[in-house]
């Protein structure tokens, strides 16, 4: 091998591994859909796809600040399907704190406030179960509880599907 040759060798070995590498904060675009399953509260449980449909739509980012920690800005509108009529219902401010739990697992801490006037805390346990060269598919379970605005506490469990970029 001449010179010239094993330069560009190097040069192209070093320049590869140097731009594969993820640098941070890692900035992760995301966009979901959820879908409550059921709303507990001191008053009977209300069961989605039963009398009414209910549906949001959560974007946001994440900003990993390492490969274990990160911060995370959610915004979820709601729609409503009751009785032939759909509307928004709801807006939802989700920021949090993420932390990865390996294999693929993440743990979402995240504060809960909503345009009707609730709000709370919603933790998530979400698993990346496809990962694609641009893109990764993940399925989470929310786990919201809220509270405020003169109703009784409520607990609504959730699954969630969706696509990081």
């Amino acid at each position: 091998m001449n010179r010239k040759s094993l330069l560009l060798s190097l040069y192209l070995l070093f320049t590869s591994a140097l731009f594969s590498q993820v640098t941070y904060p890692k900035i992760v675009p995301f966009a979901s859909v959820v879908h409550p399953i059921v709303t507990i509260s001191n008053d009977n449980p209300s069961y989605n796809f039963k009398d009414y449909y209910q549906v949001g739509f959560p974007t946001g980012i994440n900003v990993w600040k390492t490969a274990k920690i990160g911060y995370s800005l959610q915004f979820i509108p709601v729609i409503r399907t009751e009785r032939g009529v759909s509307k928004m219902s709801n807006f939802i401010f989700h920021p949090g704190v993420l932390v990865a739990l390996g294999n693929g697992y993440t743990f979402a801490g995240r504060l809960a406030f909503e345009s009707s006037g609730r709000f709370g805390f919603t933790p998530v346990f979400s698993k990346i179960v496809v990962k694609g060269k641009f893109s990764n598919f993940y399925i989470g379970i929310p786990l919201p509880v809220r509270l405020g605005n003169d109703k009784p506490i409520s607990f609504s469990p959730s699954i969630e599907t969706g696509f990081t970029f």
